[in-house]
């Protein structure tokens, strides 16, 4: 079990990152974003493993709430920016699908 202060640090190397995310995100930084919340889950799942049941108290308690709006508001922030691309390469993905079944069916009835 990790102490208050070694959830609070881990929660604001959390918070840390997912900063870096949100400017990578408004850089269009794909391959940055994806390294970042690669090492941002595994903070998650160590704050996971190694967080007390115990609630923190007092300034701790007030820190870790701050820290945890930070970190939901950057991933908002960074869904904002990566929805409407993951649609659009989406339909990109879709279309080139149909584009490419369409003419491999009308190559098919083609006389050769």
């Amino acid at each position: 079990m990790m102490n208050e202060q070694e959830v609070i640090y881990l929660y604001e190397n959390v918070a840390t990152i997912t900063d870096k995310m949100l400017s990578a995100a408004r850089d269009s930084d794909w391959d940055e974003l994806a390294s970042l919340e690669a090492r941002c889950a595994d903070h998650v799942a160590k704050l996971k493993a190694g967080e007390a049941p115990v609630a923190l108290t007092g300034a701790l308690r007030e820190r870790k709430v701050k820290i945890i709006q930070k970190i939901l508001a950057d991933d908002r922030e960074i869904r904002n920016i990566t929805e409407p691309w993951m649609q659009k390469l989406s339909r990109m993905i879709n279309s080139n699908g149909t584009e490419r079944k369409l003419h491999q069916a009308y190559n098919a009835n083609q006389p050769r």
